[in-house]
């Protein structure tokens, strides 16, 4: 039985009026790899990997999660 996953990008930037700077992660994502695609193979990328773009409310769970593990402190809760 194949596992059914879901698969996130959360846009991070722009470079240059021609790349899509991103984030992708699967399943969770506060754990994912920074990636930078031409505009078209962004899109290609997203079809591609039926994705799903971070709500707002996900982007600030994921923001928190990086600022806890900078801070050193990662038991760290609102």
């Amino acid at each position: 039985m194949a596992v059914k996953t879901q698969n996130y990008v959360r846009i991070t930037g722009v470079r240059d009026n021609k790349f899509t700077e991103f984030e992708f992660s699967i399943d969770d994502p506060k754990l994912f790899v920074e990636l930078i695609l031409p505009f078209d193979q962004f899109k290609e990328f997203c079809d591609r990997n039926n994705v799903k773009h971070l709500s707002i409310e996900q982007c600030a769970e994921v923001e928190f999660d990086q600022l806890k593990w900078r801070n050193g402190d990662p038991s760290y809760e609102i």
